[in-house]
């Protein structure tokens, strides 16, 4: 059996399929190379578990109740760029293409073979732990300096106070320039995966303009109606 790197057996890997049988075969296989391992039945329950256990790689089926393998996804790139495999029954190229727009890092079609799925569990662990000390700690873009260990914002050369929440919201935002993250995405980053009350959104995004926008009209968090917000550091799309 191949050994595997010590900092790589101590991974979490989260599995998120419906299929009891699938589950325990994925289990068996990832279990005896020492990874830690928990399971979710569907997006839902995936999503809560990338928030509450942080996995450092991500293993999802495509077709699950609730919210299927591309809808997770999209909520995970939102928030995280945790690697993902996606399963799939389905070996059509739209499908795969689909899969790897919605953000996942690599794409096995099933059935598959274990030991492919084990040599592209440890591929994208070794990537990813290879870039997770190049995380910035301190976001530096436009007009905003972020330092996210000393919980410190620098807007246009002023130091301004953020409340907790305020500071998560524009961490959130700003890890994500141009990008637009929706509604959903946002309160469970932010607020956790239980949480559902928009207006928790809406009262801290309105709280947040008036610390950082310099006019009425605002220029830095832009709203897409219906979707959700897009961060622009500069107040503008040149960026």
């Amino acid at each position: 059996m191949k050994q595997i790197p010590h900092d790589q057996q101590q991974a979490k890997i989260l599995i998120v399929d419906d299929e009891p049988q699938i589950t325990r075969v994925l289990r068996t296989a990832l279990s005896t190379q020492g990874y830690s391992l928990r399971i979710a039945a569907n997006g839902v329950e995936g999503m809560e578990a990338v928030h509450t256990w942080k996995p450092d790689l991500v293993v999802t089926d495509v077709s699950m109740p609730e919210m299927n393998g591309i809808e997770l996804c999209r909520e995970i790139r939102a928030v995280s760029e945790v690697p993902i495999i996606v399963l799939s029954v389905r070996n059509q190229e739209a499908m795969k293409i689909e899969a790897l727009d919605a953000g996942a890092d690599d794409y096995v079609t099933k059935p598959f073979s274990i030991q492919e799925l084990q040599a592209r569990v440890r591929a994208q662990l070794r990537r990813s732990l290879a870039t997770e000390s190049e995380t910035p700690q301190i976001i530096s873009a436009g007009d905003f300096y972020i330092d996210i260990p000393q919980h410190r914002v620098v807007v246009r050369g002023q130091d301004t106070h953020l409340t907790p929440k305020q500071f998560d919201l524009l961490v959130c935002l700003a890890q994500h320039p141009g990008q637009v993250l929706t509604h959903r995405a946002l309160l469970h980053a932010v607020w956790g995966t239980n949480a559902d009350q928009p207006e928790y959104l809406r009262v801290n995004i309105g709280q947040l303009r008036k610390k950082i926008e310099l006019a009425d009209e605002p220029a830095y968090i832009v709203t897409e109606p219906w979707i959700g917000y897009r961060f622009r550091p500069t107040g503008n799309d040149d960026f």
